[in-house]
């Protein structure tokens, strides 16, 4: 909160002895206003508070200035314990409090404030009924501290029916006049009601918060509805009042929203990762399926190829099978051949063999008209050359020879005659 000076006014009179309040609206009152002054302290450490009692029966009746605006705890906190009550009870004339002359007082306090930068403001207690206080004055008083820069909440304990419109009026005239719903309001009423403590209603008011607008509990007639928690951070225990306790609370506040936020991460992280792997998966099974059909095609192809081949082969082995088969078969043909080529030369050998030892028989056997005939006849010995192996009867050698073998045989058959 900004640097503030606050001045608490307590109201002392004989009707803060009733019980309405637990225990008494005296100690009720206390409470309150220790735990606004360890608020104020302890949200900023210039902040300064003073202490005002009003129903004094000394001879400034209406208020006593127990403590300036000091930041000494010490000090505010003594003055605050040892208030006891005084004052007298309304009479015909006059309030038990005279809540325009102690807001006066109030202001003068504040203005002899040893910090001038910080923001002014009262905290007013009301426990006493408002018999002869009239509206004119509050809303005097209101305009008052509108003009001076003083901001005022007012707690109002008991006698709700006929205080809380005057003080709404001073609250009202504290604020100053605006249209705007929305404009922030500086200055709160707080009414109580009766059997609740006034601690447990501040803790959560604008009083504490800083929040703009006031605060009725009981019937609704307040100027506004505060909410949330003056110490939310802390479990809703006051820090000044527990500071352990506090520090405890928000300790385990923060362990548990950091353990709350990592866990939120790690679902968060969880469902992108399933999400990702969903998708992964449907791509990765759409794909195994495309692989599955392509290794299927794949494979029928492969087959077909495969017998493809293996038919190919079989068709080479075929050929060459009967290419070897036709080639020993040629061979044998061939060899065949060459033996009968061979079995008819040697045959023809043998024949020319006979006929010429046949011939050489002849001649020696003394058949000499018969070989002479034969060997001068050509178509004889054309036949018998023919027949030897090797030899080319039309040779021209050979029919050289043969002419002058004729020549020489009719040359001597010339001769002889």
């Amino acid at each position: 909160m900004p640097l503030e000076s606050c001045m608490i006014l307590l109201d002392t009179s004989e009707y803060m002895r009733n019980g309405d309040y637990l225990p008494t609206r005296l100690d009720a009152q206390s409470d309150a206003a220790n735990m606004i002054v360890n608020q104020k302290t302890a949200s900023n450490p210039e902040s300064t508070v003073g202490v005002i009692r009003m129903s004094s029966s000394g001879p400034a009746s209406g208020a006593e200035l127990l403590v300036s605006p000091t930041d000494d705890l010490g000090k505010i906190l003594s003055a605050l314990h040892r208030v006891p009550l005084s004052g007298k009870m309304a009479n015909g004339t006059k309030d038990a409090v005279d809540v325009a002359a102690s807001v006066q007082v109030a202001t003068l306090a504040l203005k002899h404030r040893r910090n001038k930068n910080g923001a002014q403001r009262i905290v007013l207690f009301v426990g006493s009924p408002l018999i002869h206080a009239d509206a004119r004055s509050l809303v005097k008083a209101g305009k008052q501290l509108k003009k001076n820069n003083v901001f005022i909440d007012v707690i109002a304990l008991g006698e709700l029916e006929g205080n809380e419109p005057k003080l709404r009026e001073l609250v009202d005239a504290a604020n100053g006049s605006s249209t705007d719903d929305n404009a922030e309001r500086n200055c709160h009423l707080v009414t109580i009601p009766a059997g609740v403590l006034p601690s447990d209603v501040l803790i959560s008011s604008p009083i504490l918060r800083g929040d703009g607008g006031g605060v009725s509990m009981g019937d609704g007639t307040g100027g506004g509805v505060g909410g949330g928690d003056a110490f939310a951070e802390y479990g809703g225990v006051d820090p000044s009042m527990d500071p352990e306790l506090a520090m405890a609370l928000r300790v385990s506040m923060e362990e548990e929203r950091a353990r709350q936020e990592r866990v939120a991460a790690a679902a968060a992280a969880a469902a992108a990762a399933n999400e990702s792997k969903e998708n992964e998966g449907g791509d990765a099974t759409s794909g195994v399926d495309r692989m599955e059909v392509g290794a299927v095609d794949g494979g029928r192809g492969n087959n077909m190829e495969e017998l493809a081949d293996d038919d190919a082969l079989l068709q080479q082995a075929l050929a060459m099978s009967m290419a070897e088969n036709e080639a020993v078969t040629s061979s044998k043909n061939a060899g065949r051949n060459e033996d009968t080529a061979m079995n008819t030369g040697d045959d023809d050998e043998d024949a020319a063999m006979q006929m010429a030892l046949q011939m050489s028989m002849q001649g020696e056997e003394g058949d000499n008209a018969a070989a002479p005939g034969q060997f001068q006849d050509p178509a004889f010995v054309s036949n018998l050359l023919g027949s030897l192996p090797g030899v080319n009867p039309d040779d021209p050698a050979i029919q050289e020879a043969l002419r002058k073998a004729k020549e020489d045989a009719d040359k001597k058959d010339k001769d002889k005659e």
